[in-house]
């Protein structure tokens, strides 16, 4: 079987195409688009882009063929060199894979599929079109399936249709499968009974994976590491910058990431998980500026609505509220689009070091920077394939949200999206540790940043609303936190109608990269709409909330991002930072 860990660090080196200018980039982007819209609507969706790149004179900008993918898909960015797993058994997951109440038991017949799926794959004898089950899904299927048999309350516990078809087919699968799988599956040989004596006496190979081994036994009984510990596993079992390939098994790291999501992570293993690589590239660079902003956008993207954050700090950036964005070009489970699918899509050098951001955010014309997780944790980044495999978000979904890649001279904040209900708290924890002047956690739409304008319905599903702000920030009238700083902290509902914008629906993008970028880039034009409204709400809120100088007055904080817009000063910054991050090689 093919690592995961080999298969993606083949994508990260590809070999040097030849490069294309930036109207044979346009020109291509529109043919591209004519397999998935009519031409009319194909020119429609590039124009606004290419009226504000030809009128500022950049066609002299170059970049690689590899760049292109297909604007209208973001899921056409993942790379085709990752190998797919079983559908059968990823639905599965799905099911089984998350936590104590939200688990969903296998009916008798999914599971009978499912079993008999891995048991051909373990014996080689899938049909044509069949994908093979992967070592990861091994790991994550059966570390879920240990989890909810050892702790999980009895509604999320085996149903009786997955007990009878393990009865049958555990003993077929105890001799095919290997024997750290069966570990996972039975670690304590009290679970299946057959075979039971392989669980116990499994220690893995190598000390680094002895390790793993020896945490993971705790994790599949549903209990908890602590922080050095979670530290010392991951430094220890994860792929470095100059060695790709994993030092343990996919589907023992596989089942140590689900499980300990499934069990909800205590605040010590996230910080593990938050703390754990800082350093791996060095002291982060210190940027001579006044203040910065970390957004920490969830990683996997959007897939329905218009994602705002790259816009929205080319606002801010000018009026000097620098702003460092995060993450990678695909991620799953969703696959969206991401700001590095749009910075590509638009000619932007993504492949930038922290210290070429340092540059970016210290240039006078930009003031705002983008880095991928490929340059800035590339252990992290070899992951992308194993946690495809997995389903699931792992503990490091939440982790990788609260980073600090680049410092500042100045005071510093942390904006970090969530969506489910139990991830504020830590979110703001994992932020208060970094030592930031201010944070915030925001419950945007599809759980990222962006609030919205929409009206909230009636029949909104539980939970905390949509535009939930929850933070604080640090100031020497409030009341001393326990790590002895003084804060000021706040929960509030932003209620866009309040400040004067009309109700109106999220623009939908589905996908389309050139659609988002399109809406981006004509709301900086000065084109009123949603999309407009929608970067300006988000520009003046975060700005007020985090407490930024000249913020005090909502309506002055959002006259401020309205002036930078319809000044034309946002649409130079986006296209200086295209420029500027050509140069940097």
């Amino acid at each position: 079987m093919k690592s995961l860990f080999n298969s993606y660090h083949n994508f990260l080196s590809p070999p040097p195409p030849p490069s294309l200018h930036i109207h044979e980039f346009l020109l291509f982007n529109s043919t591209n688009l004519q397999n998935q819209l009519s031409f009319k609507s194909s020119i429609k969706r590039n124009s606004a882009l290419k009226v504000a790149l030809d009128s500022n004179g950049i066609d002299q900008l170059e970049f690689l063929e590899s760049d292109i993918r297909n604007p209208s898909i973001s899921k056409s960015y993942r790379s085709l060199k990752i190998s797919k797993p079983n559908q059968i058994v990823l639905e599965a997951q799905a099911r089984v894979c998350t936590g104590p109440t939200q688990t969903k038991p296998l009916g008798e017949e999914q599971a009978y599929k499912v079993l008999d799926t891995i048991l051909r794959s373990a014996k080689g004898e899938l049909k044509d079109g069949e994908e093979e089950v992967s070592r990861a899904q091994l790991g994550a299927f059966f570390a879920a399936m240990t989890i909810r048999a050892n702790v999980f309350p009895e509604a999320t516990q085996w149903s009786e249709g997955e007990k009878r078809a393990m009865d049958e087919y555990w003993p077929l699968l105890v001799r095919a499968l290997p024997h750290d799988v069966i570990f996972i599956a039975d670690p304590e040989g009290s679970i299946m009974g057959f075979g039971s004596s392989i669980g116990p006496q499994y220690v893995g190979n190598g000390s680094d994976e002895m390790r793993l081994v020896g945490a993971l036994r705790e994790v599949l009984a549903g209990g908890h590491l602590g922080f050095d510990e979670v530290q010392g596993v991951l430094r220890d079992v994860l792929p470095v910058e100059d060695r790709m390939s994993g030092k343990a098994k996919e589907s023992l790291l596989s089942a140590f990431l689900i499980g300990q999501r499934m069990n909800r992570e205590t605040d010590r293993e996230l910080k593990g998980y938050c703390l754990a690589f800082d350093n791996e590239l060095g002291p982060a660079p210190v940027a001579d500026i006044n203040s910065l902003t970390h957004y920490g956008e969830p990683y996997d993207g959007n897939t329905r609505y218009f994602r705002s954050i790259l816009f929205v700090a080319a606002v801010r950036a000018c009026y000097r509220e620098s702003s460092l964005l995060h993450g990678v070009e695909w991620m799953p489970p969703k696959g969206g689009i991401t700001e590095e699918q749009m910075l590509r899509f638009m000619g932007a050098n993504t492949h930038l070091s922290p210290q070429q951001a340092k540059v970016l955010l210290e240039a006078e014309e930009v003031g705002f920077a983008y880095l991928s997780q490929r340059e800035a944790r590339p252990s992290l980044y070899s992951l992308i394939a194993l946690r495809e495999h997995m389903k699931k978000r792992p503990p490091l979904a939440t982790a990788e949200k609260v980073q600090q890649y680049v410092r500042a001279r100045g005071k510093e904040a942390i904006v970090s999206g969530f969506y489910h209900e139990g991830y504020e708290d830590p979110l703001l924890m994992l932020i208060r540790r970094r030592g930031v002047h201010s944070g915030l956690v925001v419950k945007g739409e599809e759980g990222a940043l962006s609030m919205t304008t929409k009206m909230r319905s009636g029949t909104a599903s539980k939970g905390l609303p949509v535009n939930h702000c929850s933070g604080f920030r640090s100031l020497s009238t409030s009341v001393s936190g326990g790590d002895g700083v003084s804060r000021e902290m706040f929960k509030t509902v932003v209620n866009a109608s309040d400040y004067g914008f009309e109700p109106s629906d999220t623009p939908r993008t589905d996908r389309s990269v050139s659609r988002n970028v399109e809406l981006g880039m004509s709301a900086l034009r000065g084109e009123k709409g949603p999309a407009y409204d929608r970067i300006v709400l988000n520009a003046g809120m975060v700005d007020h909330l985090l407490g930024c100088d000249d913020a005090e007055d909502i309506s002055s904080a959002l006259n401020r991002a309205r002036e930078a817009i319809d000044s034309g000063k946002a649409m130079d910054r986006i296209l200086n930072y295209i420029k500027l991050s050509q140069t940097l090689k």
